[in-house]
């Protein structure tokens, strides 16, 4: 047979397929108005087990592994259709709807916010972007932000969560899984990062250089070059500049921005030493309510998955059937259980799109824990 047939071929068992996949989605539409009228759930994971067994037995060897990620996306479409043909709803989809229908329709120009650091830290700067009128509380530590915002001390915290360069701060997302918040608003702040120190100092005196971890590690490059220079992490870049600046040393320095330069009286022996010019951070707004703005269209998440084989798959193929695009996916251990994770994602959908609801309101059936952590929008 040459090509062409063959095509003609495969256009006749794809007509019959396309007859059998409506003849099945039918079946499965009676199917959801019977445990519409049992009050049964549209997920039934014995009976998708079965037929995935029963299907493999069916199936040549050399087809099992294609036959089962098949029918396991076919389970997720029959889901998703059954879920839209009952209309369910869940207490999360409402909870969503709720604070849509609920939050101003502005963006508060001023409120009380939470930021790490001291004043010249890269949080203000992120803080500035948000907030035309913000009165800041600085707090020693990420944790200090989150228990301010549970706490009720303010109404909004400022918290760093990736760089272009170095990657996620992990220590935030640490934190995220034992806090309870919402991420109302996330903003992009160019980073650049100075060597400061005190006036008379030369960059041949310097012993030490103090920084947060992310700085030291998006400045790698140039600290590398030096020698006989102790690097130093400490809590905050502003925090360092501002520890040089009262120690009046001449034998230490801080990576921290030009902004600390002049705030804390220093001089830059040295402009632009991180590893790239196109060095961004992004953080993220953070509320203890609810609270979705206009224009919200990245949704954030976090989840564990049964620890088996195939748990993220059908996960991400839930997504896939959706057209529901993920932007990230990021994995943290989970303390006290081995080789196990936690998993955040960021997706990019509106969130008044009815298919980004309907997949919001089964993923907590899907998983061991859930949690939606807020539907936002970013600023650039």
């Amino acid at each position: 047979m040459d090509i062409k047939e063959l095509r003609e071929n495969i256009d006749d068992i794809d007509k019959k397929l396309t007859e059998l996949f409506a003849r099945r989605m039918d079946v499965a539409s009676k199917i959801a108005e019977y445990k519409k009228n049992k009050g049964l759930p549209v997920l039934d994971p014995v009976r998708e087990r079965e037929k995935l067994s029963e299907i493999s037995k069916m199936t040549p060897d050399e087809l099992k592994d294609y036959s089962e990620l098949l029918y396991s996306l076919i389970f997720e479409l029959s889901r998703d259709y059954q879920t839209r043909i009952l209309g369910n709803g869940s207490e999360l989809t409402e909870k969503i709807e709720k604070a849509v229908a609920g939050t101003p329709s502005l963006f508060p120009e001023q409120a009380f916010v939470a930021c790490q650091g001291v004043a010249g830290s890269n949080s203000q700067f992120a803080c500035d972007r948000l907030f035309r009128r913000a009165s800041i509380m600085y707090f020693s530590s990420f944790e200090a932000v989150f228990k301010a915002i549970e706490k009720g001390l303010c109404r909004y915290g400022v918290i760093p969560v990736e760089n272009s360069t170095a990657g996620s701060v992990n220590s935030v997302y640490d934190l995220m899984m034992t806090h309870k918040f919402s991420i109302v608003r996330s903003v992009r702040v160019k980073i650049e990062h100075c060597l400061l120190a005190n006036e008379g100092t030369k960059l041949e005196d310097i012993k030490e250089i103090y920084s947060h971890e992310q700085a030291i590690s998006q400045c790698s490059s140039f600290l590398g070059e030096l020698k006989n220079v102790k690097i130093i992490p400490c809590e905050n870049t502003a925090v360092a500049a501002k520890m040089v600046a009262e120690s009046g040393r001449k034998d230490i320095a801080a990576l921290a921005s030009r902004q600390c330069m002049s705030f804390y009286g220093l001089k830059s022996l040295k402009d632009s030493v991180q590893n790239t010019e196109n060095n961004y951070t992004r953080f993220i707004c953070i509320s203890k309510e609810l609270e979705i703005y206009p224009g919200a269209d990245r949704t954030s998440v976090m989840l564990t998955l049964p620890h088996v084989p195939g748990s993220l798959y059908k996960l991400l193929a839930r997504f896939y059937a959706v057209d529901v695009n993920i932007n990230k996916l990021e994995s943290r251990p989970l303390p006290g259980r081995e080789f196990e994770f936690m998993f955040y994602f960021d997706f990019d959908t509106p969130v008044y799109s009815p298919r980004l609801l309907r997949l919001l309101g089964e993923l907590p059936g899907l998983c061991e824990q859930f949690s939606y952590l807020g539907s936002y929008s970013e600023v650039i």
